[in-house]
């Protein structure tokens, strides 16, 4: 049991990270190892992210005194919490990776908060967000589909010229 001073300090930390970070995204890891928290805190670090618990009683109390209207309570089970500065598609893609490595094991996505847009996003959203392909990956996809139709303008113009040319 935590002294009253290391709950200050706790409250104290989470209040410093809601203010740092721009995302929440609650997960219950019941069920997953210490290994597998070690290859989620690593995977994670790549976006200069952060996977800590806490006693949701003490979330609670840091997002009050943080002046955001969110009550943790809502989630019964462990709450391991990911902070992090990213926008949610980058956040979320690699929590849900991992959530697809060990969802046999009990390890679940309960949701996420947008702290800046003060946003909350179900467990589902979260999962389809963390399915989409990363920003690259789409804008290279839209400028094929964009000049798919120019390529085959050009071919028909270049198939119609040796027809022209074969004539003479």
């Amino acid at each position: 049991m935590l002294t009253k001073k290391q709950k200050l300090e706790k409250i104290k930390e989470s209040e410093k990270l809601l203010k740092e970070n721009a995302l929440v995204i609650f997960t219950d890891f019941t069920g997953a190892s210490v290994g597998d928290l070690k290859i989620l805190r690593k995977s994670i670090s790549s976006v200069e992210g952060k996977f800590k618990v806490f006693k949701k009683r003490l979330l609670n109390i840091a997002f009050k005194e943080s002046g955001i209207d969110f009550d943790v309570g809502q989630f019964d089970l462990q709450l391991g919490t990911f902070f992090s500065n990213k926008d949610i598609p980058e956040s979320a893609s690699i929590v849900y990776k991992f959530f697809k490595s060990v969802e046999k094991k009990g390890f679940k996505i309960l949701g996420a908060y947008d702290i800046k847009n003060k946003n909350f996003f179900d467990a589902e959203t979260v999962k389809r967000i963390g399915q989409l392909p990363s920003r690259e990956i789409l804008l290279s996809q839209l400028v094929g589909m964009l000049a798919s139709p120019l390529r085959m303008f050009l071919h028909v113009l270049n198939e119609k010229n040796k027809m022209v040319e074969s004539k003479s």
